[in-house]
């Protein structure tokens, strides 16, 4: 599976979810997190999810969010995966009945292998750059190498999912550089916060794959 899987996050419109999966997006990621300008309300990422249809994995991404809210999103909109972006522990995250990612922010001091070790039951690991402020959206990238040599000592079949400042002007750069299962983008296919250029999109699935 040499292929570099791609997430476009932060949808928020029927229009560029299609945009997505017309240019070969494996997932689309719906942020439920008011704070965020990418914010979705129920009703309208249902309806995305009704529209793109069942081969394509819908990623519901929370931060610190109360369990009837996780659960409310997840029988509304039929949520394939689902995606912790903030301080939840290991017992939290499992408890939805569905898989789920762990975001992990790259603060300078963290030991990243330790932190894995705590979640056993994640399908997948996103690496995000840290910010004091923000649990992601940040549209800065953090030392790749970090992943490299961090891949050297775990699990090599533990999908990596690489995220943070990604563009198409830099993404084959990383994906040559860390090698991940998938990458995820947001704010580098954009026009404006939550609103999508299907150009860009485009560009960032071709460029994902061009070595």
């Amino acid at each position: 599976m040499n292929r570099t899987r791609v997430k476009i996050c932060g949808i928020t419109r029927v229009e560029d979810a299609c945009a997505a999966i017309d240019s070969g997006a494996d997932a689309l990621g719906l942020v439920f997190c008011s704070k965020s300008p990418r914010y979705v309300e129920l009703s309208v990422a249902a309806n995305i999810a009704r529209t793109i249809g069942p081969f394509v994995t819908i990623v519901g991404l929370f931060v610190n969010a109360g369990e009837a809210q996780v659960r409310e999103a997840v029988k509304t909109v039929g949520l394939d995966m689902l995606q912790f972006h903030g301080d939840e522990d290991e017992v939290y995250c499992a408890q939805f009945e569905r898989p789920y990612i762990k975001a992990i922010r790259m603060s300078p001091e963290l030991d990243v292998k330790e932190v894995m070790t705590k979640y056993p039951s994640a399908r997948g690991f996103l690496f995000d750059t840290w910010n004091k402020d923000k649990y992601g959206g940040t549209g800065e990238t953090f030392e790749w190498d970090r992943l490299s040599i961090l891949k050297e000592s775990v699990d090599t079949d533990i999908p990596f999912i690489l995220a943070g400042g990604l563009t198409p002007e830099n993404v084959d750069q990383a994906v040559a550089a860390v090698k991940p299962y998938a990458i995820d983008v947001s704010g580098g296919v954009e026009l404006s916060p939550g609103i999508k250029s299907p150009e860009l999109i485009q560009q960032f699935i071709d460029r994902s794959n061009s070595g």
